[in-house]
Order: C-alpha cells, then structure tokens, then sequence
C-alpha cells in the first residue's frame, strides 16, 4: 500500500434488486470528500433531468435521474447519522455535475464514505475538494456555501479547479 489508505467506498446493497425498472438503471460516477461537519457528494450526469435526491437522518442518501433517456439511480448508506434533507443539505444542479453538501450529525472524521467497507468502482475520493483534518483550520472559504461557483454553466472538465496557471506578471519580468 502507499501513503492513501484503500478505497472503501461502496454502495450498499442489502439485497439483489428485483427484476424491474430500477434493476436496468445505471450508477453515475459519485466523488465525495469530507470535513469534520461536512460531506460533500459530486454526481458527475451531464444533462441530469427529472432529479431526484432524498438524505434520511441514520445517513440513507438516495439519488435518481434521468439523461439522455436513461435511468440512474443508487442508494448509499452513510457512515454515520446526518441531519435531515429539509434542513442541512444543499444541493447545486450545475450542466455537467450535481454537487450536495451533506450536514453531518455529530461533528468529527468520518474514516470512509459507507458504512460497508466492500469496494465500488464509481464512488471515489474527490482530491480537488479533500482536506485532511490538519488542514482544515487552514482551508479557506469553508462557509455555508460551499459550492465555489462550480458548474455554473461552465463547460470546462471536472478537473479545473486543478489546473496550474503560472504568475504571468512574474513571467513578462513586471
């Protein structure tokens, strides 16, 4: 193993889905990232119609919508408790990501996503919005609003917030 501990974000699934509609639909990539009062889930469906997102307070997250003509749709069951949709969680449809900021119950470092430890291939760590938990009286701008402007009609990839940018006054010799 290196320096990142594995990756044990999965979807819980207490049992098969039946045969129906639901069983045909798809997962979309799901990125989270944390703080000690905060989880944050980014759903990457371009062109996401007819969404749908319900947080249960014991951390039941379920999400549904449908783009270009397809169903998808998952159920992830939180770490811990967080408080109930109506009051502390927001969430930002943008064009390309759906971004929800979910407020934890208890303050504190969650050490996964899920409550599982089982591996699912498209819930991944969101390194452009993590913050280790002795970086975060460090972190700048943790406000209410915690979505930086993202996917304002921006039709940049997901990863803009990474990319470099030198000091082009240091570069003309002003």
């Amino acid at each position: 193993m290196t320096g990142r501990a594995a990756a044990p974000f999965v979807l819980s699934s207490p049992s098969p889905l039946p045969a129906t509609s639901a069983s045909s639909s798809r997962q979309p990539e799901v990125l989270w990232a944390q703080r000690s009062e905060k989880i944050y889930l980014t759903i990457s469906l371009p062109d996401a119609k007819d969404v749908e997102l319900k947080t249960e307070p014991k951390g039941l997250f379920t999400f549904s919508a449908v783009a270009h003509g397809e169903p998808f749709s998952f159920t992830l069951e939180l770490f811990d408790s967080v408080l109930p949709e109506g009051s502390k969680t927001k969430t930002k449809m943008g064009l390309r990501n759906i971004i929800c900021s979910i407020q934890k119950e208890k303050k504190g470092w969650w050490k996964r996503l899920l409550k599982s430890e089982e591996k699912h291939p498209y819930i991944k760590v969101d390194w452009n919005k993590w913050c280790d938990e002795d970086e975060e009286s460090e972190a700048s701008g943790d406000s209410d609003d915690d979505f930086d402007g993202a996917n304002e009609g921006d039709e940049s990839d997901d990863d803009d917030g990474m990319l470099y940018l030198p000091d082009l006054e240091k570069l003309r010799g002003k």
